[in-house]
């Protein structure tokens, strides 16, 4: 069975794209925190790349924005493909499903401490201080370019 569950917090703003025959989708990162400190007391977080297609991917692009937290639920989708001669690996969680665990506003009205029930730190890690600075897909490119044979 190959099914994913991740709460994390958007790296940055979502973008909305189409296929070649106009099937919207858009492709973005999450920052998931380990349930664990390192040696020096931190958490770290995950970078997660997530894909989700049509009305998901209009939602996610006209509601949320960066840091925003959401749960994703979908699938590992593995792929590859050939740079400067050598084959590149990818793998990318295709969300089936992404629910919005704040409203717009609660992040803001509360001094940047977000009013999700899944922020105790006894129950589950705090996503607020997720640094975004070691986003391994932060210079994957502005385009993707998707075969809709991809799509099924």
């Amino acid at each position: 069975m190959n099914r994913v569950m991740l709460i994390g917090r958007l790296t940055a703003k979502p973008e909305l794209r189409y296929t070649g025959t106009n099937t919207p989708y858009s492709r973005f990162t999450i920052a998931v925190n380990r349930t664990f400190s390192n040696q020096n007391g931190q958490r770290e977080a995950d970078f997660i790349g997530v894909i989700v297609w049509r009305k998901q991917a209009e939602n996610v692009c006209n509601y949320l924005d960066k840091g925003a937290l959401v749960s994703v639920e979908g699938r590992i989708q593995t792929g590859s493909f050939e740079k400067d001669g050598n084959r590149q690996y990818t793998m990318d969680v295709v969300g089936d499903s992404v629910q919005f665990l704040e409203s717009k506003g609660s992040r803001s009205s509360s001094g940047g401490q977000s009013a999700s029930p899944y922020d105790y730190q006894d129950q589950a890690p705090s996503y607020n201080d997720v640094s975004v600075e070691n986003d391994p897909f932060a210079e994957f490119g502005d385009s993707v370019s998707i075969d809709d044979n991809f799509l099924d």
